[in-house]
């Protein structure tokens, strides 16, 4: 069979990467507690309602389909409400990511492609972020993702698990065909935040932080196109498949870009200008994470086509425009 759990397959990733799974051949069992995804979102696979932490749930999810992988999206991710709320992140994206494991385990499903997070890195400046620089990271979020890295290594020792696990940056962009694309309640990503402005939906983008240690006082982020970064899990889930050993991969574009530059980009794209108020830094924010890694590519194979920014902004766009916003 080749049926794959994808949890949190009704969010903004996990949706893009259940249409990848469908294009490669491999059928999608979307599990999503419906707490931030939408269930409109679940076109490619079936769909299963349920929480992480509902071990019995997962049991009748993983007898139902038998799956032969799991990717695991299905997390808490607002750096903000993480450092406000540590314990809400620690019991959610822990405790679930615990109960998956055990469930997997127990149905002897031993495959996880694991979605982490470039944050695990902490604040490292000046330093391109590969895979071998040590991780410190310094909000909730980032630290509830490291903990369930060294979940997985645990459960490998013990239970013959094996991961490959994906430590993003900024993704941004939408599937180019519109069929799915980026949609939060509350909305905290820059890329659909300023297109909301440009098109009226709120009253200007807020800029975070004008003084950070940067050429134009902004923070800078490496962005990778939402459809690139699903492609290279698709080629995750084929390395476990082929019995390959566990890794750990960065996945970024490799050009860093501050947000007054991503605003530029979209004035360029969208010749529409973007109204901005300034405001003070978020907590837990770091000025600098961009990618130097090029273990996926030389590894994997990837080859991230989409992931220009320009490009993003405009599959971006393009959504933003399809109506799937006026809910």
């Amino acid at each position: 069979m080749t049926n794959v759990l994808v949890t949190g397959g009704a969010g903004y990733i996990g949706s893009h990467a259940c249409k990848a799974l469908r294009d490669a051949g491999f059928t999608p069992v979307t599990y999503d507690n419906l707490c931030t995804g939408w269930q409109d979102a679940v076109k490619f696979g079936p769909f299963e309602q349920g929480d992480l932490q509902d071990r019995a749930r997962l049991d009748q999810v993983f007898s139902k389909y038998s799956p032969i992988a799991v990717m695991h999206f299905a997390a808490l991710s607002q750096v903000g409400e993480s450092m406000q709320k540590p314990g809400l992140y620690w019991h959610n994206n822990v405790g679930g990511s615990l109960s998956l494991l055990e469930a997997a385990v127990a149905a002897g499903c031993l495959n996880i492609v694991f979605s982490s997070t470039c944050a695990t890195y902490g604040d490292h400046d000046n330093v391109l972020l590969d895979e071998t620089v040590a991780q410190h990271p310094i909000n909730a979020y980032a630290s509830s993702k490291r903990a369930i890295e060294d979940m997985l290594s645990d459960f490998e020792g013990a239970h013959d698990l094996r991961s490959v696990v994906f430590r993003y940056f900024n993704v941004a962009g939408a599937d180019p065909e519109a069929e799915v694309g980026e949609f939060h309640q509350p909305e905290t990503h820059l890329v659909p935040l300023m297109l909301d402005a440009i098109a009226g939906k709120r009253d200007a983008l807020t800029i975070h932080g004008t003084d950070y240690d940067t050429p134009d006082g902004t923070c800078i982020r490496d962005y990778v196109h939402v459809c690139d970064l699903v492609d290279a899990h698709v080629l995750g889930l084929r390395w476990l498949l082929d019995g390959k050993k566990s890794r750990v991969f960065s996945l970024g574009s490799g050009t860093g870009f501050s947000v007054r530059e991503v605003v530029d980009q979209s004035r360029a794209v969208t010749n529409q200008a973007v109204p901005i108020k300034e405001g003070p830094r978020r907590a837990g924010d770091c000025t600098k994470l961009v990618s130097g890694s090029t273990r996926a590519e030389k590894e994997l194979g990837w080859t991230p086509t989409r992931s220009k920014m320009d490009i993003m902004i405009a599959d971006a766009w393009r959504w933003h425009q399809s109506g799937h916003y006026d809910r």
